[in-house]
């Protein structure tokens, strides 16, 4: 009964769902369309666990894609968000919490002299793209295919993500001469970089990567790939940005800017920096940022920017970070994870390689290596979505796509991870047949 009540609940509200918005959910890759079927929908979440509407639970390996680094409604950060509450949800002015929450991304990266609140991580990539523009004068932007920095158009020329799950390596809307002004490269590919800056290098206003590709799946860099960008960018006038959206206070306290000692010119951050109320944020060298309007000419504005409700979930969570200091039991937990995985997977005659980092960590059914995004797209999908739903049904939700990393959280304990690997062997043994 209680498997018919869920698929029943579910297909409900999901049928309703997409009578009132495109595909039935509010950002594609929730939808479910690269692994099959239906998603599911939550009503609640505690710790590493999330609750569907049929009352069945999932060990949760999403975590509002690594926004939760304490898990799902942390005392620290369910108290933060109620006291703030009571003073307000927004004020449409400058709170105190916006000042100590930057003084605290600051003292963890330090490339990071000046922030500005934003809403998103998108609003954060493109606020930052248009400051590279005005402070260089160029116009192009060069990334990297499979790396995903928001829904901007300049961004949606070979992304990874929810593009590259939904088979769309552009996106129509974007308009082809704004679309020319976007060069990429293959990610960990230097040398192809190298090319395009000789070939182009007067007009590159700066390079934007994922240090640790998250969006065409865990992809760490290879050996002197970031500095090696440092130096190209440095020697030709251009600027280098760092989207740690993903990676910042997750694949160590400072992000992957410390992890690898690269320090960028501009850094954009989200969801972690607001303790999973939405959130973004882009900073950097203090002589770029003061360019930003109302100190310099530069326009970028936001209503709710700096909402007091998630600067207080923000500084909850980076303060408590700071304390725990969980990084090293992180990155053990999802390394057992992921070698649980890997070595299961290879047992049963299907290729696979992955990895992890702090909390951000990941697989392929592929034989390796997977150094880009062009190396990802041959894994295959028939295993992962196979697999996905073996173990959903168990009760452990990892993320409904190949192209997206998972997180884990102080919340999975290594109870959670033994009982993720039993569940893993079974969902492999019915997958392999």
């Amino acid at each position: 009964m209680k498997a018919e009540a869920t698929i029943s609940r579910n297909a409900e509200l999901f049928a309703r769902a997409c009578t009132l918005m495109p595909g039935g959910v509010s950002s594609p890759v929730r939808a479910f369309r690269k692994v099959g079927g239906e998603p599911f929908f939550v009503s609640s979440g505690a710790g590493a666990l999330l609750t569907d509407v049929a009352g069945n639970t999932h060990i949760d390996y999403v975590m509002s894609w690594g926004a939760l680094m304490l898990g799902h409604a942390h005392p620290v950060i369910v108290h933060a968000i109620s006291d703030a509450a009571t003073r307000g949800t927004s004020y449409g002015a400058p709170c105190e919490a916006e000042v100590e929450l930057a003084a605290l991304i600051s003292a963890l990266m330090p490339s990071v002299e000046m922030v500005r609140f934003v809403n998103s991580g998108t609003e954060a990539t493109m606020s930052a793209l248009r400051l590279a523009r005005a402070a260089t004068g160029r116009d192009s932007v060069l990334k990297f295919s499979g790396n995903y920095h928001g829904h901007a158009d300049s961004f949606l020329v070979q992304a990874g993500s929810g593009v590259a799950t939904l088979g769309l390596p552009d996106s129509p809307g974007v308009p082809p001469a704004l679309a020319q002004l976007t060069l990429t490269a293959p990610y960990n590919d230097l040398a192809a970089v190298a090319a395009l800056f000789a070939a182009h290098g007067e007009r590159i206003a700066c390079v934007i990567v994922e240090p640790v590709c998250g969006n065409a799946g865990f992809i760490p860099p290879v050996e002197g790939f970031l500095s090696g960008l440092r130096e190209i960018t440095a020697r030709h006038g251009a600027l280098l940005i760092f989207d740690e959206v993903m990676t910042g206070f997750r694949v160590a306290a400072g992000g992957a800017q410390a992890r690898f000692a690269v320090k960028p010119d501009l850094t954009t951050l989200g969801k972690v920096i607001g303790g999973g109320l939405p959130v973004g944020a882009y900073g950097g060298r203090r002589d770029l940022m003061e360019r930003i309007a109302p100190a310099g000419p530069v326009y970028q504005a936001g209503t709710l920017s700096g909402n007091p409700l998630a600067m207080a979930a923000g500084l909850a969570q980076l303060r408590t970070l700071r304390e725990l200091d969980p990084y090293d039991a992180l990155e053990a937990r999802a390394t057992r994870l992921i070698d649980g995985i890997v070595s299961e997977s290879r047992a049963r005659g299907i290729p696979a390689v992955g990895g992890a980092m702090g909390a951000l960590a990941g697989w392929f059914f592929h034989a390796g290596p997977v150094l880009r995004f062009e190396d990802a797209r041959q894994a295959s999908d028939a295993p992962f979505g196979s697999f996905f739903h073996a173990c959903l049904r168990r009760g452990v939700f990892f993320p409904p796509s190949p192209y997206e990393a998972l997180f884990v959280s102080t919340a999975h304990d290594d109870a959670t991870v033994d009982r993720t690997l039993e569940i893993v062997m079974e969902a492999l043994a019915e997958v392999a047949g």
